[in-house]
């Protein structure tokens, strides 16, 4: 299989949409609850954002926050319990030749293992309304045109990956809505995706990208969408998001006494503090190493350790969707404002084999 950089999508033969679209995803007081009294199931709730043309968005939340239910309900596949999702200002339902509008890949792909990747695409081509020439156009721009001949019971995870996303782009969308589509990808692979939907926001098209691990996309996504427990928690461009992480710094000393009124007297943020003897310690925020080790050494406060724990994107994730009982001292901010193959819904069900795809 290519391992080779992804090609500009460029020209297809997919022809043109059927109608114009923005290419404006939005969610507005979106809420889902299955079932009803004390058993019911509260997927959703009050769910409100938007996703602009031209940006790859990262969708991120925990397992079991509510994404895939989400992005369900944009593609017409769950009926919301309130609020609208609609994609260019229109419910799924409401899109001419939908294929050509909004591609989606959600996890319940399933492919025939008897099928040859290029059948695969063949079976849907006439669905979405494209030659059967398109099909070889998508295989070269997910680095299957190797395997275009071979059957896919004997294809990996990750390259199961690739054609689900194959799939998606048989109708040349503008809109994508993608869930978890690293899963299965090696090292390689998720560099390879990277550029590609780096390369197909380029073009102006809207990315949608779920996934439960920021890591995983913080280098591909210029905007985050964060969900927890069905609600939204923060909706920002990265690197907003990325200034809200705090700086930490753990300094201990045998004097606590002096060390007590250093804090006290630079006013200094206390996340924690111990004692053991007459030593003291102190996780102090919002403040770097280089202040305390400077205030110290002019106090003339003994430091017996002075280490900067600069808080990573990860961790600052972990802090916005932990529940409540699990917040840290540091408290996650306040929610900020809100910056499918669709032949998936319609594909007929297959004999997938056991441990299939996604």
């Amino acid at each position: 299989m290519s391992q080779a950089p992804p090609p500009t999508p460029g020209p297809s033969t997919a022809g043109p949409p059927a109608q114009h679209t923005d290419g404006v995803v939005r969610v507005e007081h979106l809420t889902k609850t299955f079932g009803s009294g004390p058993g019911a199931v509260h997927a959703v709730h009050d769910l409100s954002f938007e996703v602009r043309p031209g940006r790859v968005t990262g969708f991120l939340g925990p397992n079991g926050a509510g994404k895939t239910t989400t992005l369900r309900m944009l593609l017409g596949l769950v009926a919301p319990t309130s609020g609208t999702a609609t994609i260019g200002g229109r419910r799924y339902d409401q899109i001419e030749r939908p294929a050509h509008v909004v591609g989606a890949a959600l996890e319940a792909a399933s492919f025939h293992p008897g099928r040859t990747a290029r059948d695969h695409l063949r079976v849907y081509a006439p669905q979405v309304g494209v030659p059967d020439s398109r099909a070889d156009e998508v295989l070269a721009l997910v680095g299957l045109a190797e395997v275009a001949k071979r059957r896919v019971g004997g294809f990996s995870l990750g390259m199961r990956q690739r054609l689900a996303l194959a799939t998606t782009l048989l109708g040349d969308p503008p809109v994508l809505l993608l869930d978890e589509p690293a899963n299965g990808l090696d090292p390689e692979g998720i560099a390879w995706l990277r550029g590609l939907l780096r390369a197909l926001a380029r073009e102006g098209r809207t990315v949608l990208v779920s996934s439960h691990v920021l890591s995983e996309v913080e280098q591909t996504v210029d905007d985050v969408v964060i969900i927890a427990r069905g609600q939204l928690v923060h909706a920002s461009s990265l690197p907003d998001l990325a200034r809200l992480a705090r700086p930490r710094v753990s300094v201990v000393s045998p004097d606590a006494a002096a060390l007590d009124a250093l804090v006290a007297a630079h006013g200094w943020t206390v996340g924690a503090s111990g004692r053991d003897g007459d030593a003291a310690s102190y996780e102090l925020l919002d403040v770097s190493a280089a202040q305390v080790g400077a205030a110290a050494f002019g106090g003339r406060v003994e430091l017996h350790r002075l280490a900067g724990q600069d808080v990573g994107l990860e961790d600052l994730f972990l802090q916005l969707t932990a529940a409540p009982a699990q917040q840290t001292s540091a408290e996650a901010p306040a929610p900020g404002p809100g910056p499918a193959p669709v032949p998936s819904s319609t594909a007929p069900q297959t004999d997938a084999p056991a441990g299939g795809e996604r």
